[in-house]
């Protein structure tokens, strides 16, 4: 990169600023789930993996093994958290690879942000149990930001 567009990497370019924000909301969010499900579990009593979860502890006073059967509260977290961690990584990498295209920054800020927010509602159809076409509405929009900034930076690579 003899442009000096990794010199761009810092927080004073406004492109890799809104990569920035945009990464760590959504890294954010996905260890959110993680406080989500113990708050779920602790709430529940249950919903436990592991057989020494139900083990007396001062946290769990009154063990019993019903506390390792799914519980649907906890699940529906730990599903939410599995489908953000498999899209995490997709978009941290093609979002800053598509940054070092330096495209406009009103394009990058609305995909950039835009993704965002489809991993929020996403978050919150799951969370409040709303049918799957609208919840599937909001993963179509994420992937199809994240399929549109990886074929750009694709064709600039390829054109370079």
């Amino acid at each position: 990169m003899g442009d000096g567009t990794l010199d761009k990497l810092t927080l004073n370019d406004p492109l890799f600023a809104a990569y920035v924000i945009a990464a760590s909301l959504t890294i954010l969010k996905a260890v959110a789930m993680s406080w989500l499900t113990v708050v779920r579990m602790v709430d529940v009593k249950g919903g436990y993996r592991s057989p020494e979860d139900i083990k007396k502890t001062p946290m769990n006073p009154a063990p019993d093994p019903a506390q390792l059967l799914p519980n649907e509260r906890v699940e529906r977290i730990r599903r939410i958290q599995i489908n953000d961690l498999e899209s995490l990584p997709y978009f941290l990498v093609a979002g800053l690879l598509y940054i070092l295209t330096q495209p406009s920054l009103l394009l990058a800020q609305w995909l950039l942000y835009g993704y965002v927010a489809s991993r929020l509602l996403h978050f919150v159809a799951y969370l409040t149990g709303q049918i799957h076409e609208i919840r599937a509405t909001f993963w179509t929009v994420g992937s199809l930001i994240l399929i549109f900034m990886t074929v750009r930076t694709l064709i600039s690579a390829v054109g370079a």
